[in-house]
């Protein structure tokens, strides 16, 4: 007859074990969090080489790199109004990818696509590292040097006009669609991947109009590449003080300001989110990084948001986005 005890023995050692590892997983989350980071961190921009949030994250990428010690690299991909940035992030979960974008992507963006994923449930906003305002600009060679006069240009030639996005479904896009309202126009809309190559159009003269970020509009501005019209901030931009904003020429409803921020998902560690928010406004806050992002016509973030309130703000802009969709019956 053989004897049971060594088998009960194991088998009550069993749950000894298991416990031990169960109350050390904390430990060791706490010391993988301490060391972070240890890998190369990557930030997944939505828009392509030389656009504005690629020049931002090359910009906030260099202070990391200095700051953390680590290598952080900068990963296009552009298209789907960031769709295909943040699934790219979502497949990931690691803690060390992370999405920069215009914040488009959750206030505008959802409006216009049918993500794969819920913006509000699988996203998490960490830190907004940039605004800028958006610039109506035209192509140079048309007979247009002021809004009056682009309305009606474009009334004149009802359905021949077109304007450009940065992708369709983005803040570029449907600021078009409210101007278009506003003013009474029946301009079509041509939707890109990325400011870069729109621009590139409107120069060559196959697009008349864009609203496009002050980042990528302003160097062509001031090599009179593009005319600009108007800008969408509540006052005058420094870096165009003869442009006029769109509430100074008869539209103060569309007022509004661009900001760009860094998303991770919600299960990576709160820790590791807080030293990169950390991270990220000490970057932004430096005498380098803002001097660069005046040199883009930006303004640095809002160091006094926490994440929270980042989070709600974007839930009431995109709340604010849905219902002037509504009220112009878009259908994306």
């Amino acid at each position: 007859m053989h004897s049971t005890a060594p088998l009960l023995t194991r088998r009550a050692c069993i749950p000894i074990v298991f416990g031990a590892l169960l109350s050390a997983l904390p430990a060791a989350q706490a010391l993988a969090d301490s060391a972070w980071p240890s890998k190369p961190i990557r930030l997944i921009v939505p828009a392509p080489a030389g656009g504005a949030s690629d020049m931002i994250a090359r910009t906030i990428a260099e202070s990391l790199r200095q700051d953390l010690k680590q290598t952080v690299i900068v990963e296009n991909k552009p298209g789907a109004g960031g769709i295909i940035a943040v699934e790219t992030m979502l497949g990931s979960r690691d803690g060390y990818t992370f999405v920069l974008s215009p914040n488009s992507l959750v206030t505008e963006g959802p409006h216009s696509y049918k993500f794969r994923f819920d913006p509000f449930k699988d996203l998490a906003p960490v830190a907004e590292v940039a605004s800028v305002p958006l610039v109506l600009v035209a192509d140079p060679k048309l007979p247009v040097k002021n809004v009056a006069e682009m309305v009606a240009y474009v009334k004149a030639r009802p359905g021949k006009v077109s304007y450009a996005s940065y992708s369709p479904g983005t803040l570029s896009h449907i600021k078009g669609m409210q101007f278009n309202k506003a003013a009474g126009l029946d301009m079509e809309h041509v939707g890109y991947k990325g400011s870069p190559p729109a621009l590139t159009d409107v120069m060559g003269g196959q697009i008349q109009f864009m609203f496009d970020g002050m980042g990528t509009a302003l160097p062509l501005f001031k090599t009179g590449k593009v005319r600009a019209l108007a800008v969408t901030s509540p006052e005058r931009s420094p870096f165009m003080p003869d442009v006029p904003t769109l509430a100074e020429v008869g539209y103060p409803n569309l007022s509004q300001i661009m900001g760009t921020s860094v998303w991770s998902t919600p299960d990576i560690s709160i820790d590791v989110r807080k030293r990169l928010q950390q991270e990220l406004l000490k970057a932004v806050a430096s005498t380098s990084v803002k001097s660069q992002l005046s040199a883009l016509g930006m303004d640095a973030g809002k160091p006094q948001q926490s994440m929270s309130e980042l989070a709600e703000f974007l839930k009431r802009e995109n709340e604010r986005t849905g219902q002037s969709l509504r009220a112009m019956n878009y259908q994306p």
